[in-house]
């Protein structure tokens, strides 16, 4: 009989996974052990294992496409037997995207009714634009039609002024890029109107717009409408700030708004520009079309005092670019969990200075016997180990009705990766030595950064370090990684002068900022914690006791 493989629950934070590579294809047999994919989680990416002696019959996910968790994703069996009865009953992420897309029949009814008189085909035939509320910054939602230059009934050019437009940032131009008359005025003057809403109607005098007005502010697809982009316009009504430029004798130079834009993109002085349109008026062409004259060098000693007189500043042009890549299931959990511990738990920050130069003579007559080599961090960790066994209330967890008081000590590493960050977790760390703690830390670091970490690697922590010393930041906070109650900052250790026996000393010292979740540790608790921390690392043969 056909079984369905369905996307396993890899780690404790999965909601989905990314199908990062099949082994198998349809027709192929497999047995019981055989890695049929690699599935990309927000952690590692983990081989996903054949249960079963059988044959591929199905594959329902591309390589690359995200699924959540139970979704089928294959179906096993015997060689030609039939399984579409089966994936019938199932849910899978080919049928979803599917059911997604297909409009439900009270929707197409809708549609039919609410169907516009007039089709784009016949906007475009018989010349009519839709001028649309254009997204004039990044925060707008909405405009404010602070003046008309145009009432119903008059002719307009397509750069012709149509209105001004506040927004939450300026008051700006707008232009319509139409020629014909002004059919329509969908907003008056001091009302708002929604980003894409309809606020005039540009065509040819009599023209029945009755079909328009019709579908609302329904974004139009094609058709001369000022949402769609052609090569001559813009894909949206353009606006500009009002900025008046000046020629040399003190007179306003007209130009559109898309004008004064570009011109500014380029560094375009537009007292150089010659408008080709009614007046004298700058315009789109004109600007593409420009070209710098160089001066002459009589016209440059003809006029020194103006050099002296003023500041020239050069042309530049530059190029905005940018690259967009899809967020990772790393990044996406990193940014859901983190942002749930910092805005769900009370967050309060307490920060600590600790005299490291008994912790640095120390570690150099440690590491002339150790067998691997140990780091300031480690001699953290296990400072930290001991600390929590003296101090259980910082070694808990809050679970909502409860709070839970954890006797073992394991401590979670932060440890970064290309895609983010991900916290192994060294167990019962207490009990461990130097050398154990140096070793198993080294091999996690490699293991995380080869993406080799398995889920048992980092579950289960119930305090976390997170160390920024060795890229040479001073102090830091960091947001407690749940279920912990505080997460302890680890600066670098900086040469500075201190005061000993009442003399001022070079000396090295180190800032910790723990982070604690004041549900469950107060203020007292973890400045006692950190003082115990403090006397561990002063004095660090106490590590051996």
């Amino acid at each position: 009989m056909a079984e369905v493989v369905r996307m396993p629950k890899m780690s404790d934070t999965m909601t989905e996974g990314v199908m990062a590579k099949w082994h198998v294809k349809v027709g192929d047999k497999i047995k019981s052990g055989d890695v049929m994919a690699e599935v990309e989680t927000d952690k590692a990416t983990m081989d996903l294992e054949s249960y079963w002696d059988a044959t591929v019959l199905y594959i329902g996910v591309e390589e690359g496409k995200a699924v959540p968790i139970d979704a089928v994703i294959a179906v096993v069996g015997k060689e030609g037997e039939d399984y579409k009865a089966l994936l019938e009953t199932e849910t899978t992420p080919a049928a979803q995207e599917e059911k997604a897309a297909a409009p439900a029949p009270e929707a197409k009814n809708a549609e039919a009714a609410t169907a516009p008189a007039l089709s784009e085909a016949d906007l475009e035939k018989m010349g009519v634009t839709v001028v649309r509320m254009p997204l004039l910054s990044d925060t707008m939602t909405e405009g404010v039609i602070a003046e008309w230059h145009k009432k119903v009934g008059d002719q307009v050019k397509d750069d012709d002024i149509l209105a001004d437009v506040e927004t939450d940032k300026a008051t700006m131009e707008v232009m319509g890029y139409a020629a014909g008359t002004l059919l329509h005025i969908g907003v008056e003057k001091g009302q708002a109107a929604k980003v894409n809403g309809i606020i005039a109607i540009v065509g040819p005098e009599g023209t029945d717009i009755s079909g328009i007005l019709s579908q609302g502010d329904a974004p139009a697809a094609a058709g001369k409408t000022a949402a769609a982009a052609t090569p001559e316009t813009e894909a949206a009504p353009v606006a500009a700030e009002q900025k008046e430029a000046v020629t040399a004798d003190g007179g306003r130079v007209k130009a559109s708004p898309l004008a004064k834009r570009i011109a500014k993109e380029k560094g375009i002085d537009l007292a150089q520009v010659a408008g080709s349109a009614d007046g004298g008026r700058i315009i789109k062409k004109d600007i593409e079309n420009y070209k710098p004259a160089v001066a002459a060098p009589a016209a440059q000693a003809s006029a020194p005092a103006a050099e002296k007189t003023g500041t020239t500043i050069p042309q530049f042009i530059g190029e905005e670019k940018y690259t967009e890549k899809p967020v990772t299931q790393m990044r996406k959990v990193i940014a859901k969990r983190l942002s749930e511990s910092l805005f769900t738990a009370p967050h309060f920050y307490l920060t600590m200075s600790i005299d490291m130069d008994g912790a640095i003579a120390a570690r150099g007559k440690i590491n002339e016997y150790a067998p691997v080599k140990i780091s300031f961090n480690d001699m953290v960790l296990k400072a930290v180990a001991i600390a929590l066994k003296q101090h259980p209330n910082v070694n808990s967890s809050w679970l909502g009705d409860k709070i839970r008081y954890n006797e073992h000590v394991n401590i979670g590493v932060a440890v970064a990766v290309e895609d983010g960050l991900l916290v192994p977790v060294v167990r019962f760390a207490d009990g461990k030595s130097l050398s154990h703690i140096s070793a198993e830390v080294k091999d996690f670091a490699q293991r995380a950064k080869a993406k080799k970490l398995q889920p048992a690697d980092w579950e289960g922590s119930t305090f976390t370090i997170s160390n920024l010393g060795m890229f040479g930041i001073d102090e830091f906070t960091a947001i407690i990684n749940p279920p912990d109650a505080c997460i302890l900052a680890i600066g670098g250790i900086s040469q500075v002068p201190v005061v000993k026996n009442g003399a001022v000393v070079p000396g090295n010292v180190m800032k910790v900022t723990l982070s604690c979740d004041h549900r469950v540790v107060d203020g007292a608790t973890g400045s006692a914690f950190l003082q115990t921390l403090k006397a561990l690392l002063e004095e660090p043969v106490r590590l051996l006791v």
